[in-house]
């Protein structure tokens, strides 16, 4: 399965990409909010994570590329996982490697993801939640449509620290929210 976008093809994942995976994780800058880079164990056990989503939910973070196949990052909703503080939720997150930064590819993908889990999925609602100063990601909400509440913000244990997320909400159109650009599916 897999969505296309204007410039982009956002595909689920296999096994080959574990190499560009763990780099994009094993780079501090792409890695700066989430407290520290991934080592190989973590990427795959996070990757392993994301196709499961996939099997279990039939939504995941998608692959994003080229359409040439260069790959530049992931982008998707997930599940949230047991325990997390804001309970049963999706949750919208996307990373890209910093060659990708700055073209408005998070934007365009996170676009597509959304309007696929919104008319495919049947989801009503999905957060995004981000770092107090992670500006980069607060803007690609802010392009989004996304609602701030700041009463669903909150500090979960991550990696070796606790990380405190800002969140955002986005509504299924179906509910009356501005829509979230259009894709194909395929």
């Amino acid at each position: 399965m897999h969505l296309e976008t204007e410039r982009l093809r956002l595909r689920t994942w296999r096994e080959g990409d574990r190499d560009a995976f763990a780099s994009l994780h094993a780079d501090p800058e792409v890695m700066v909010d989430a407290l520290a880079p991934l080592d190989r164990r973590e990427s795959d056990a996070k990757l392993d994570r994301y196709t499961s989503s996939w099997a279990e939910a039939g939504y995941g973070r998608w692959c994003v590329e080229t359409p040439d196949g260069d790959f530049l990052g992931y982008v998707g909703v997930m599940p949230s996982p047991r325990g997390h503080p804001l309970g049963p939720h999706a949750e919208i997150g996307w990373r890209l490697a910093r060659p990708a930064w700055g073209h408005g590819y998070a934007t365009e993908a996170a676009r597509a993801s959304l309007d696929d889990v919104f008319t495919r999925c049947g989801l009503a609602e999905v957060l995004a939640y981000t770092a107090p100063d992670n500006a980069r990601s607060q803007a690609v909400m802010t392009r989004l449509g996304l609602r701030r509440d700041p009463a669903r913000d909150h500090s979960l244990q991550y990696g070796p620290g606790i990380w405190h997320g800002l969140t955002w909400v986005a509504t299924s159109p179906a509910a009356g929210a501005p829509g979230h650009g259009e894709s194909r599916t395929e």
